[in-house]
């Protein structure tokens, strides 16, 4: 059965019952502390009338053959800690099936609330970030539930170890939180005057993984429709390949795309996020464990 906000992948599949399905698509419509650009709370929306146009063969595999259910989408009514408690439910609730939750944003601070569920399940385990900025602010616009701070929660208050990459954009606050909570990062700079490393995480990074992909983290060429563009960032296939590197034997726990702010009559953007939602879940398929 359709849900009136759209299913993931619809024109080509049926719905999968919770049980039966690998991957949990989780729409998470918040929009609450953008700081330039808004429209993020349509970006869940957009990915999934984008994921339409797919095919289900990525180029190496049939990532739905795993199965994939989508979710209703998460009521983002009330004050952030509120829609964090549903995001957390709602993550729970995959877990429960034994699905991986792939969270649809909204804004970036819809992460927090599915780092909790996985982390009330998993305990420790590593965060890998895609973003044009480090989000590691404590607090911004007046609150530490902003879309600056989400990395800042994930490591200061859950102790979950972090590695940045592509970030080109933040300030000196978050240079030395990098250095006091030990982030590791690969920043867009180094990315271009070094290229990608092999291997991209630590050696000592958990086995266990959470990817956030901020489509920020593309560079503006790729990926216009989002609040805050920052120019020199990541090209398709570089992401591509740190993606594989990151995924690369490693247990994914869940994912999530965020900040997508669809742009009126421009397609290329919403397709490119919901391809990166589904090509991520064929690196899951085929390299994860």
């Amino acid at each position: 059965m359709r849900h009136a906000e759209g299913r993931f992948l619809a024109s080509e599949l049926e719905d999968v019952a919770p049980d039966g399905a690998r991957f949990h698509v989780i729409p998470v419509p918040y929009e609450e502390s953008v700081s330039y650009g808004d429209g993020t709370a349509s970006g869940p929306a957009a990915i999934l009338a984008a994921s339409d146009q797919l095919e289900l063969w990525d180029g190496e595999s049939v990532p739905a053959e795993l199965g994939i259910h989508t979710a209703p989408a998460v009521d983002c009514s009330g004050g952030a800690e509120a829609v964090l408690a549903r995001i957390e439910a709602a993550t729970a609730t995959a877990l429960s099936h034994g699905g991986l939750p792939v969270l649809l944003g909204g804004e970036h601070t819809v992460t927090l609330g599915a780092l909790r569920a996985l982390h009330r399940q998993h305990g420790r385990f590593g965060v890998v970030q895609f973003d044009a900025h480090a989000d590691l602010r404590d607090s911004y616009g007046g609150t530490p539930y902003s879309h600056a701070a989400v990395m800042r929660r994930a490591v200061a208050d859950l102790g979950l170890p972090l590695f940045q990459i592509g970030v080109r954009a933040l300030c000196r606050e978050e240079v030395d939180c990098r250095a006091a909570l030990g982030v590791g990062h690969l920043d867009a700079a180094a990315l271009a005057r070094h290229g990608i490393p092999t291997p991209l995480l630590p050696p000592d990074f958990p086995e266990r993984i959470y990817v956030t992909f901020d489509v920020d983290g593309l560079d503006p060429s790729i990926m216009p429709a989002t609040g805050t563009p920052v120019p020199g960032g990541l090209g398709w296939y570089d992401a591509r390949r740190c993606l594989e590197l990151a995924v690369n034997g490693r247990q994914v726990l869940g994912f999530d795309v965020v900040e997508l702010a669809p742009m009126d009559g421009f397609h290329a953007a919403d397709f490119a996020a919901a391809r990166l939602v589904y090509d991520i879940m064929g690196l899951v398929q085929r390299l994860g464990r």
